[in-house]
């Protein structure tokens, strides 16, 4: 749960209407009035798309809305944390990405934030069937405990005579129908495996993708219907997968949506659960079996031999799986949302979103994308340090040194050499370097040479290539771009 300064909360009775200067109603054809909604339990779903908080609570609103359809009406309020959330075209891809079926209010200025005294991310408000605000709930709820106060409120409601179920109108965006959906996590598999040399996570169409030099196609594993289920690569499934890496014998998958690792055996052609039991667990304290580890929305994954490190972006922690022994351990973070250094519990994260080795393998980079930050954790004791970034609120996109350096939300990462960084400043839609020599930030100036060159749409994956050059998931335009340093341009490698 994130929260941002805000005024004391006021007593609310009468809910406000659902009006917002400059606001954008999205997955409905038109505005919705509160007095269209009389008769309906109403819960608004203030959140923001940056937030893994946010993110775990629409599942549970899904479970809401399968359960009491008619009865209850759902309206995400989308409240911007960063600059870039503002833009209504970027809360559009969220909302197909995450596969959000109820009206959203895309509400830039937050001013329902401030008519309804929300104070973090996610925040739920309940509105009765006659009206007025009756409860408010922040943080993410107990998904048992919400479908059971939700039932309450209706039965109560049916019993006093106030409930009028009547269907909410709907005009969902269609789904992306190209190639790619939503790309994530791509990178290099350490052996050819036939024409096969990179593995990318295909978000949206619940699949993992083995890539040939050209960007061309090899082989698609997951059956693409969303779920767990192991078995043969083309009848196994994943949801939502986003974060991958290869190994000799295996290509080991982030499965995120389901919140469990997964092992895809390159010898047999299997894919197996190796920890996770497929739903989002509390903050990890103590080694587990695998089998029996909760993890927590895990976005990317590293390896070294012994260990498979862990993103586990719902705790804001870095988990290591035992590669030998099958346990999964808690390994920085405490589980705390902030940025501190320090090594194993002494250290605080902010939603891990993207780990890399360097070259030397002596330094594990990662991103923290909730304080916009780039720091480097020490394989052999676990120390974190921060190179870039300041804080849960200190964002922008200003070059310089370190310790100035502002960044907005970057979700990818590759190392150039053992000296320089790349990062994916996905929010700010550029590419960034960090030398760690003169300790430096910049930002790269390239040409994209596409006959339609679109802004970058929020990147989430970044791989090295050879030669300078570096694969770019361009997420939410549904491409992977091919990065030329020497050069300084930008083009489609595959979409």
């Amino acid at each position: 749960m994130t929260r941002q300064p805000a005024p004391a909360p006021f007593g609310v009775t009468r809910a406000p209407a659902l009006e917002a200067p400059g606001g954008v109603w999205l997955n409905t054809p038109g505005p919705l009035r509160l007095a269209d909604l009389r008769g309906r339990l109403v819960i608004l779903d203030f959140w923001t798309q940056c937030c893994i908080n946010c993110l775990h609570v629409q599942p549970s609103l899904a479970a809401v809305e399968a359960r009491f359809p008619g009865e209850v009406a759902v309206i995400g309020i989308h409240s911007p944390k960063f600059p870039a959330e503002r833009d209504p075209a970027t809360v559009a891809a969220a909302i197909a990405r995450l596969g959000i079926r109820h009206p959203v209010l895309h509400d830039p200025g937050m001013h329902l934030w401030r008519q309804y005294a929300v104070r973090a991310w996610p925040t739920l408000v309940f509105i009765g069937p006659e009206g007025r605000v009756i409860a408010t709930q922040s943080g993410e709820p107990d998904p048992a405990r919400l479908l059971a106060a939700v039932a309450e409120i209706v039965n109560a409601a049916r019993t006093g005579g106030t409930l009028v179920p009547a269907a909410l109108p709907l005009a969902p965006a269609p789904t992306p129908g190209g190639r790619f959906a939503f790309p994530a996590k791509i990178k290099p598999l350490p052996l050819p495996l036939g024409r096969a040399r990179h593995v990318l996570a295909d978000t949206g169409h619940h699949q993992i993708v083995l890539l040939d030099e050209a960007g061309g196609e090899v082989a698609r594993i997951g059956s693409g219907e969303a779920g767990p289920g192991d078995g043969p690569w083309g009848g196994a499934r994943f949801h939502s997968p986003q974060g991958v890496i290869a190994d000799a014998g295996a290509i080991w998958v982030a499965d995120t949506g389901n919140h469990l690792i997964r092992r895809i055996d390159l010898g047999g052609f299997t894919v197996t659960t190796v920890a996770g039991v497929g739903r989002r667990g509390p903050i990890a304290n103590d080694p587990l079996p695998g089998p029996i580890a909760v993890l927590a929305s895990p976005l990317d994954l590293e390896i070294d031999g012994r260990r498979l490190y862990i993103a586990n972006a719902g705790t804001h922690q870095i988990l290591a799986y035992d590669l030998a022994a099958g346990m999964v351990a808690p390994w920085a973070g405490n589980g705390a949302e902030g940025l501190v250094d320090g090594a194993g519990f002494n250290a605080v994260l902010a939603q891990p979103s993207a780990l890399a080795f360097s070259p030397d393998r002596r330094r594990l980079a990662f991103l923290d994308a909730e304080t916009s930050a780039v720091r480097l954790a020490d394989p052999a004791t676990g120390a974190v340090t921060t190179l870039a970034g300041q804080g849960l609120f200190d964002f922008g996109a200003l070059d310089g040194g370190f310790a100035e350096a502002l960044l907005q939300h970057p979700l990818a990462l590759a190392w150039e050499d053992d000296r320089h960084l790349l990062v994916a400043d996905s929010y700010n839609g550029t590419l960034r370097r960090l030398d760690r020599e003169t300790a430096q930030v910049s930002t790269l100036a390239l040409e994209c040479t596409d006959p339609v060159c679109l802004p970058s749409g929020q990147a989430a994956g970044l791989c090295p290539k050879g030669d300078g050059r570096f694969i770019l998931a361009d997420t939410n335009n549904h491409a992977l771009m091919l990065v030329d340093l020497a050069s300084g341009t930008t083009a489609t490698w595959a979409s």
